[in-house]
């Protein structure tokens, strides 16, 4: 009962974030879209469907609230080998699992097989708060085991688990939202969370500039390894969005989308 409850406010906080972003897009847009909402958005949303029902799938063999429930049954993991306050494991938890994320998105763009997966994540033309929905459920797939396992092998609590479930979504809706921060607001900001225009240079049509700016929350992981860029060399006003190889509209199309990995 209580991981339904829980489960319900990691569905509702970045639903009613999505909408909010999307509304304040349409008021204050960042950049012009090159090939509009329509049908980029009836795309994204149907990606958002076959992952909700992937998911399902996968929820009878394991999800991140599972691993964390098992690992607390059965007192596996890192963090139930000592007696640390819980805000002491929340702070560990959020921390190790927030550079799991950014260490994954790394190997996405350095394993050529991760990256075909990748990559129809990146072809989007546009970038909008819809554009964080579109993961291939191939993508959903990886990502669920890899962070279940690392939840599991910490022993995450399944609040602090569902916690960062949340924050994270939050934060990919946020930073791909077509939204114009002011200047001193978005250099305030990046000191510790991935804005807008921060990830704008790793939806850069140029590849060097895909292997900058991995974070989903944190800055601190592109800062320590190098991985950190400030803006595109071709300006955030000029830059281009996509794969250079694809300059039409078929990212649009849902089909071509989920037959992109295989082609």
């Amino acid at each position: 009962m209580i991981q339904a409850g829980l489960g319900h406010y990691a569905i509702a906080i970045p639903a009613l974030l999505l909408v909010l972003l999307a509304s304040v897009e349409a008021i204050w847009p960042r950049r012009a879209l090159v090939l509009g909402r329509n049908p980029r958005w009836r795309t994204h949303a149907l990606f958002f469907l076959s992952n909700a029902i992937m998911g399902r799938f996968l929820s009878f063999l394991v999800v991140v609230g599972v691993a964390a429930n098992w690992a607390n049954v059965h007192h596996f993991g890192a963090l139930n080998l000592a007696a640390l306050p819980f805000w002491v494991e929340a702070a560990i938890a959020f921390v190790i699992l927030d550079f799991a994320v950014w260490f994954q998105h790394f190997l996405m763009h350095r394993s050529p097989l991760l990256w075909r997966i990748h990559a129809v994540h990146h072809s989007d033309r546009d970038l909008d708060v819809t554009t964080a929905l579109r993961f291939h459920p191939f993508e959903l797939i990886l990502s669920t085991f890899y962070k279940s396992a690392i939840v599991a092998l910490l022993g995450v609590p399944l609040l602090v688990a569902l916690a960062f479930e949340t924050w994270l979504n939050a934060n990919a809706l946020f930073n791909h939202s077509n939204i114009r921060l002011p200047r001193k607001l978005d250099r305030i900001l990046r000191l510790f969370l991935v804005t807008p225009d921060m990830h704008l240079v790793h939806h850069s049509i140029l590849v060097d500039e895909q292997k900058h700016n991995f974070g989903f929350a944190l800055t601190i992981w592109d800062r320590l390894f190098g991985t950190y860029r400030i803006e595109s060399i071709l300006g955030s006003e000029s830059q281009k969005i996509g794969l250079a190889e694809i300059d039409d509209a078929r990212p649009s199309g849902f089909i071509w989308s989920m037959k992109q990995p295989l082609t």
